[in-house]
């Protein structure tokens, strides 16, 4: 690979390339965000030492394969960045996750509790066609054995995507259908056929193979916790900015 750090490239550069490509806004507000998570960390007196930083450093080395101290140098010269940068870089990150836990840890399973429903998940499976009177004839016919709701789907649906998979819509969260289908599909029992049900894209037509119940494993915590902590520096922002 061409080393680009031979090629020079003044800071106006990157301000003009970035307005071009509408993205310092983007740039700014995360350097303000920032900005934010280290006044509230000295706030709080919540630090990084060193050991963490080298534990994480450690992490991505071998992550990236780095065994060798010329492979990192090596990485760092192709990523024009120092090993100052990096460090820093690795201290910003582990302090935005140390405040948030401060910030949220707390209120992140209260807050599953309160909307348990909305992680609930269901195997999914749907037609969509274009005529009620279809729609019917397929319902019966699968009522009666006379074929499986996959090969009509297959052979049916509108969607060529859908049609392709046989109606598989895999798993998928209460909250991403409509208000009024979800009730339904996840009050029902699995296996059980559905439909049908009329919507601008046509008569719909579901079976659900499955209900994964909602649980708080660690992924979800963290997706939990980083969505409260997003939502805070979009608010901390929008006060700083307001009261300046």
């Amino acid at each position: 690979m061409s080393d680009l750090s031979k090629i020079v490239i003044e800071p106006e550069e990157i301000v003009k390339f970035l307005k071009s490509e509408l993205s310092l806004k983007e740039v700014c507000q995360q350097i303000l965000y920032q900005k934010i998570i280290k006044r509230s960390s000295h706030e709080k007196r919540i630090t990084v030492t060193t050991e963490e930083i080298q534990a994480e450093a450690n992490r991505q080395r071998h992550e990236k394969r780095l065994e060798k101290a010329t492979d990192t140098l090596a990485w760092f010269a192709d990523q024009l960045v120092s090993p100052h940068d990096w460090e820093e870089g690795i201290y910003n990150r582990l302090l935005a996750q140390k405040l948030a836990k401060a910030l949220f840890a707390e209120e992140v399973k209260r807050f599953f509790i309160q909307n348990r429903l909305e992680f609930e998940q269901i195997i999914l499976y749907q037609m969509i066609v274009s005529s009620e009177k279809l729609a019917q004839e397929l319902y019966y016919q699968i009522e009666e054995g006379e074929i499986s709701f996959y090969d009509a789907a297959h052979l049916y649906d509108i969607d060529d995507n859908r049609r392709y998979k046989c109606g598989y819509e895999g798993q998928v969260y209460r909250w991403a259908l409509q208000s009024d289908i979800a009730a339904i599909v996840f009050s029902t029992p699995p296996q059980q056929l559905i439909g049908p049900i009329k919507t601008e894209q046509g008569y719909h037509l579901f079976k659900v193979e499955n209900l994964i119940p909602a649980e708080l494993t660690s992924q979800r915590y963290e997706e939990i916790l980083n969505n409260m902590f997003q939502q805070w520096l979009v608010a901390e922002l929008d006060y700083l900015l307001h009261s300046s």
